[in-house]
């Protein structure tokens, strides 16, 4: 039925867009050290804040805020912006406290944190794998959904032919840019994100009559087939709180406070998308300048899209309040309601042509922003953390290779999902994702924090209670799902551990029982090794002391096996090579190249850089100049003026955040 909107402007900017990303892409391939680990999964670590801080903005605000957090405010009020205010302030948790210590310990992946804080591989692996399962089931499939909600309605595109065009030119720009690319067409799609997403916000202040029009007119946006003597279809009495009644309502403010900070802290602080960016950055005060910026942006969601959501109930009530499940399987293909409908409704009815491709490229750019993170993310854990463990003589061009490699695959199972993700409704998909996150990643966030504030805490004690933790968060998963919330209306037959128990006061206990296990584990066990504690906790993130897997660097490391194995098998016979230094590395690997070189056809030589390997022969010297510049990193140095200003905005930054949680949850109910 979208077909009609298509109009040939709005191909016009659907296409520059496309053009502006491929442009964005080759320049980062042209950019970036691609060559080695670091500099394909890290970028090099010589971004400055904006790209950083623009990227965390960008992977994080993907196709699902659009459609999701309209649809929230749509069917609920302001209460989910209380999700990006929270995240407003973790993120300095993140920049002040979890970052010092992974940039001081040189670690590239969060998992491998693990091995370093308390030796051992089976915490690393755990999180790893349980890493990727959460990626794929959640993360992909839910902007997916959203993504296809937005192109079936705007566009008319076959499901299929769009899903499958996004997902390859979102490969293209991951597999052969690595985290560069990522991160420099994350700064592309932010500003276009910013631009399309205000004017639409614009567009529909004015089409309701400003913000006061928007607080008269929310409560009285019903649907025609609401039934009498129901409270179904009307918008909630708290939907101008923020933070509501602790027991009777969708958004506890004490539930909230407990349960949803430690979902927060996963997800800023101990997950590998989101952090993966800032151990890019070229030092700690530009980590912190990101974390910053990108907490300063997340003042405007709540404006740009939960706002916008709430005018579309009030301009489109038959079709985004609808509350008869005949009429919402009409209009959407839902009985549950249309409330996801919001953000597209919006476009379709307010926006001109041309400006209409241009919210399509927004739209476009929340999703691949969102894909190229994930992709990155799951390609560099599945590297380093698991083919590493299944292969650890693994040659430098081998990881890279694999990690491409799992990007393919990744693209395949995205594919493969389609179908169950025509078969989930958008409200449930929506709930599912917030579901999953609040029961399986406490623990994680729990580990994590407690392995870097408390020093005696032990591998037996972290490991223990993250199984405990993991398991309650299965079992009540299970039961919630097993016993579906009733439809409006509809009487309630859950357990009450299920239906008066709030998700967010379960998050809270799993937490705190997490941390209070694993401490009383290890107080009962021996503790940690001394040298475990070189600089992987924030009392100790300034040692000096020389590590015991001090000279195990990763690239190095490989390479000296690499030329190894290589001196060790020439000719017909094994010979006695001798040591391997990093003088006879770099040499080995020039002369390797160097003599190849010649015979190298000219597509064998783009091929060579389409991918990143080397074929100049410098990837000893690349590999010797990250690893300094690891090593300067890690020693935390900071210019006293840039620490000065970056402490005191985060000052301000933490007032601001109090500000908006009071104002929205105790002047704005008043008004």
């Amino acid at each position: 039925m979208a077909v009609r909107y298509l109009d040939p402007l709005d191909v016009t900017a659907v296409v520059v867009y496309f053009l502006m990303v491929l442009a964005v892409g080759f320049y980062a391939m042209y950019r970036s050290q691609r060559s080695t680990i670091s500099g394909y999964f890290l970028a090099g670590r010589f971004m400055t804040w904006l790209p950083v801080g623009a990227s965390i903005f960008a992977s994080n605000i993907g196709s699902e805020h659009f459609i999701g957090l309209a649809g929230s405010g749509a069917a609920a009020g302001i209460a989910v912006g209380a999700f990006e205010f929270n995240s407003l302030i973790i993120l300095q948790l993140l920049g002040w406290v979890f970052l010092p210590v992974y940039i001081a310990s040189k670690v590239c992946t969060l998992p491998e944190y693990m091995t370093k804080r308390f030796g051992g591989r089976r915490i690393q692996m755990f999180l790893a794998v349980l890493s990727l399962i959460l990626y794929i089931f959640t993360k992909l499939s839910v902007n997916l959904f959203s993504g296809a909600i937005f192109i079936r309605e705007t566009l008319g595109w076959d499901l299929y032919v769009s899903t499958i065009l996004l997902l390859v030119m979102t490969c293209i720009c991951t597999v052969t840019g690595g985290l560069a690319a990522v991160i420099y067409t994350d700064t592309l799609q932010f500003g276009i994100m910013l631009v399309g997403a205000s004017m639409l916000m614009f567009k529909s202040f004015s089409a309701v009559g400003g913000f006061t029009g928007l607080m008269e007119k929310y409560e009285l946006a019903v649907a025609s087939d609401v039934k009498p003597n129901s409270t179904c279809g009307y918008p909630k009495s708290d939907s101008w709180s923020m933070l509501r009644d602790p027991v009777d309502s969708d958004m506890p403010w004490p539930g909230f406070l407990l349960g949803q900070t430690p979902v927060s802290i996963w997800y800023w602080c101990a997950d590998q998308m989101m952090v993966q960016r800032t151990l890019a950055a070229k030092s700690l005060s530009h980590a912190q300048g990101a974390t910053l910026f990108a907490g300063y942006m997340k003042v405007l969601p709540i404006f740009l899209m939960v706002f916008p959501g709430m005018i579309s109930r009030v301009l489109y009530p038959d079709v985004i309040a609808c509350s008869d499940p005949n009429e919402c399987l009409k209009h959407c293909g839902s009985r549950l309601g249309c409330s996801n409908l919001a953000y597209p409704k919006l476009v379709l009815e307010l926006m001109p042509a041309g400006l209409r491709g241009v919210m399509f490229a927004v739209m476009l750019a929340a999703l691949m922003s969102d894909l190229t993170s994930v992709f990155n993310s799951a390609s560099t854990l599945f590297t380093m953390d698991v083919w590493k463990f299944l292969r650890p003589l693994a040659k430098t061009k081998e990881l890279l290779f694999v990690g491409k490699s799992f990007m393919l695959v990744m693209v395949g199972v995205s594919i493969a999902w389609i179908p169950i993700i025509l078969q989930m409704q958008g409200g449930q998909l929506y709930l599912y994702i917030q579901a999953v996150a609040a029961y399986l990643s406490p623990p994680i966030a729990a580990i994590y924090l407690t392995a870097i504030l408390s020093k005696r805490l032990n591998e037996k004690g972290a490991f223990w209670s993250l199984m405990l933790g993991f398991f309650l968060g299965l079992v009540r998963m299970g039961l919630d799902f097993y016993y579906p919330e009733p439809a409006c209306g509809e009487e309630d037959l859950r357990p009450r551990i299920v239906s008066n128990v709030h998700y967010m006061y379960f998050a809270a206990f799993v937490f705190w029982m997490t941390i209070v296990v694993s401490l009383l584990i290890s107080l009962m066990s021996e503790p940690p090794n001394d040298n475990k504690l070189v600089r992987t906790t924030f009392w100790t993130r300034y040692d000096s002391d020389k590590r015991d897997d001090e000279n195990e660097n990763i690239e190095m490391t490989l390479t000296a096996r690499k030329e190894n194995s290589f001196t060790n098998s020439i000719a017909n016979g094994v010979v006695t090579s001798p040591p391997v230094t990093d003088s006879t590395i770099q040499l080995h690997v020039k002369d390797e190249s160097l003599a190849s070189l010649p015979q190298m056809s000219r597509c064998k030589k783009f091929y060579y850089w389409f991918c990143g390997y080397d074929y100049e022969g410098k990837g000893a010297e690349d590999t010797r100049a990250m690893q300094e510049v690891v090593d300067r990193l890690s020693n935390l140095e900071q210019d006293p003026r840039a620490k000065l200003f970056l402490n005191i905005n985060l000052v301000i930054i933490i007032l601001v955040g109090i500000g908006l949680f009071f104002f929205f949850s105790v002047v704005m109910p008043t008004l």
